[in-house]
């Protein structure tokens, strides 16, 4: 038990939208200092974008996954029901998540699983329990600022005009040509 305080107490405190203070390495080079290697294990199940539900090790892990086949499962819901040009009302803790650009939405995501676990947290400060709330954090700080809307319009620019030469322009007498073979 003691060895969490020390970890613990060494981790900057991490703040939604601000900087990372720490990088994913660091904190688990600090982390492989003080924990054995089977919480270490658990630890590194703690992964984000890992949605197996193998065991775990950890009930805060199987949690936050439940969470997010819950909100994955929404938005897949409210997706289609978009797409098939139907009403959806989705949850009230994913209220206001459907406005605003792609960037807006994954943001408002990123605060919303970040959420999650700031209510998670009560109770837990110094166990493994912190520590794989802390890496799941670190990990939406990382998401979020890897984020850089100048690269992203020139990779969304690069897409389009990839688009468009795989595009055969057709000119106006084959087009209706092929109108008049079809009838």
């Amino acid at each position: 038990m003691d060895k969490y305080y020390y970890l613990v107490s060494q981790l900057p405190f991490l703040t939604f939208d601000r900087e990372l203070p720490i990088n994913r390495e660091q904190f688990l080079s600090e982390a492989e200092k003080w924990l054995s290697a089977s919480e270490m294990k658990i630890l590194l199940k703690a992964d984000m974008n890992d949605f197996s539900y193998e065991s775990t090790g950890s009930n805060i892990v199987k949690e936050y996954k439940d969470f997010e086949k819950h909100l994955r499962g929404e938005l897949a819901k409210w997706r289609k029901a978009r797409k098939n040009k139907s009403e959806y009302k989705l949850p009230v803790d994913m209220a206001g998540i459907d406005k605003g650009t792609p960037l807006d939405i994954e943001r408002k995501l990123l605060f919303s699983r970040w959420a999650w676990i700031e209510n998670k947290e009560e109770g837990h400060y110094f166990d493994l329990d912190f520590l794989l709330m802390y890496f799941i954090k670190l990990q939406i700080l990382e998401r979020l600022f890897t984020f850089d809307v100048q690269k992203g319009k020139e990779r969304f620019m690069l897409l389009c005009e990839s688009a468009l030469k795989d595009i055969k322009p057709v000119s106006r007498t084959e087009s209706f040509s092929t109108i008049n073979h079809e009838q």
